[in-house]
């Protein structure tokens, strides 16, 4: 691994983790912050809405720390066992998590727009994530490598919303055009990049 690769290597995992302990302030939060502050009082106080909400965010965190380190190439080919517990975990804490993401969707801030985005990105990172499982239980690793990089593209949606939104909402001037156009900016992109990578690797799928 070359000195460009290793950075690489260090920025998306440092991410990864930091974006994926991020969930943790809330946890720790003595009042609503962040993301709470735009929902009213009575969503606050509802019992189903905070399952879902924290059940997305901790298990999505979790996905997003655990499902990097399936990258690695030599991490993969040091211990097969260690790498197929990692990806149970992984498509355990996608199946909660994009579950309740689904849910909270409907209550997006933003509206329609809002809500079909994250909605969107729910059903997209379930189905890769499920294709994913499948495939593997078929040996049929390059579908499954295919898949895989198509749910952690949608997975990593997470970090790049960290990232886009502060810069939407300086642009904008306020915080709600930017999230209705962040809940498809975070993952779109994303998973445009990851058909071209895998067309890059030359993986094809029948």
């Amino acid at each position: 691994m070359n000195s460009t690769n290793k950075v690489a290597w260090f920025v998306f995992g440092f991410l990864a983790i930091g974006v994926g302990l991020y969930p943790l302030v809330y946890v720790f939060a003595d009042e609503a912050i962040a993301l709470q502050l735009s929902k009213s009082k009575e969503l606050l106080a509802n019992v189903l809405w905070n399952i879902g909400f924290f059940g997305h965010i901790l298990f999505g965190g979790l996905a997003l720390m655990v499902g990097w380190v399936q990258f690695s190439k030599r991490f993969r080919n040091a211990n097969l066992s260690r790498h197929r517990l990692i990806g149970r975990i992984y498509v355990f804490a996608v199946t909660i998590s994009g579950i309740c993401g689904i849910y909270i969707a409907f209550f997006a801030t933003g509206g329609i727009v809002a809500k079909l985005g994250f909605l969107s990105l729910g059903v997209v990172w379930l189905f890769f994530t499920t294709s994913a499982y499948l495939a593997a239980k078929k040996s049929d690793l390059d579908k499954h490598k295919v898949f895989m990089i198509y749910s952690y593209a949608a997975c990593f949606g997470a970090v790049t919303l960290r990232i886009w939104l502060p810069l939407l909402t300086l642009g904008f001037g306020s915080f709600i055009p930017a999230y209705r156009v962040v809940a498809w900016l975070a993952w779109v992109p994303n998973l445009i990049f990851a058909y071209f990578w895998v067309r890059r690797k030359g993986l094809v799928i029948g």
